[in-house]
């Protein structure tokens, strides 16, 4: 297993702050049309005590000549080859949105490789075994697609403004979408470690009945937190939701 220092890792992970004596290791997952550096504040913060690293899909910033891969399991299968050989130490997950979705089907990988996640954080997200039928937004012509990125609010503002950066990005939205929209879950042992589960109030992509079936994908307890906010109340509560991750992690390290 080779020892993972270096501050930039490859193209698929992001290590912002490198924090070599962390007791644990924190992965990231982007949400759909996300990027690594969505996480660059939650680093910022967590270092030293936490080392985290935070997962870079293709076909976006600088992999944007990449192809973009538009399926959970093909992506988890990717992800999850990258994350191993910095499972030298306990490792948690955290998936926003799409990311909960991804998080969930890494934890299943790497408990089967033998290492079991610390927790896994899965926010914005409906259960795996909830999905909603007839979902389509990833068949919309631009248009419209762009009005549903608008509503989420999870897209930078000056993206949206600039009319040439938004078209370059709209592949690797759509991908996401069609990655979030046509997975489905295949029946199968649940997790043996804890989930997380963090939503916003007034979120539309989750309702509480869709929250609360996490609890039938682990063995383990299953903990709820509601911010008041939309889909992305990340945006607002940040300060919570990291000193959440942070108290989390340190009551299952010391």
């Amino acid at each position: 297993m080779p020892t993972p220092t270096t501050r930039a890792t490859n193209a698929w992970l992001r290590r912002f702050h490198p924090s070599e004596e962390a007791p644990v290791r924190l992965f990231c997952l982007p949400h759909a049309g996300g990027s690594a550096s969505y996480y660059f504040p939650v680093s910022r913060t967590l270092a030293p005590a936490v080392d985290v690293i935070a997962a870079q899909y293709p076909g976006r910033q600088d992999r944007r000549t990449e192809p973009c891969v538009d399926d959970v399991r093909r992506l988890a299968d990717l992800v999850t080859a990258e994350i191993l050989p910095w499972c030298d130490r306990p490792v948690a997950l955290f998936g926003h949105s799409l990311g909960a979705t991804l998080g969930f089907e890494v934890a299943l990988r790497l408990e089967a490789a033998g290492t079991t996640p610390l927790v896994l954080f899965a926010s914005g997200r409906r259960a795996p075994s909830r999905p909603r039928e007839n979902e389509n937004v990833h068949l919309s012509p631009d248009a419209q697609l762009l009005t549903t990125i608008r509503r989420m609010s999870g897209t930078d503002p000056a993206v949206l403004a600039d009319e040439e950066l938004l078209r370059s990005v709209l592949p690797a939205i759509r991908a996401d979408y069609k990655a979030a929209e046509t997975y489905r879950y295949t029946p199968g042992p649940p997790l043996t470690c804890p989930i997380e589960v963090l939503n916003g109030t007034e979120d539309p992509e989750v309702t509480d009945a869709e929250a609360r079936a996490w609890t039938t994908h682990t063995k383990a307890a299953c903990t709820f937190h509601t911010f008041r906010g939309g889909h992305f109340y990340l945006t607002d509560h940040a300060p919570e939701v990291i000193n959440l991750i942070r108290t989390r992690l340190a009551a299952k390290t010391h």
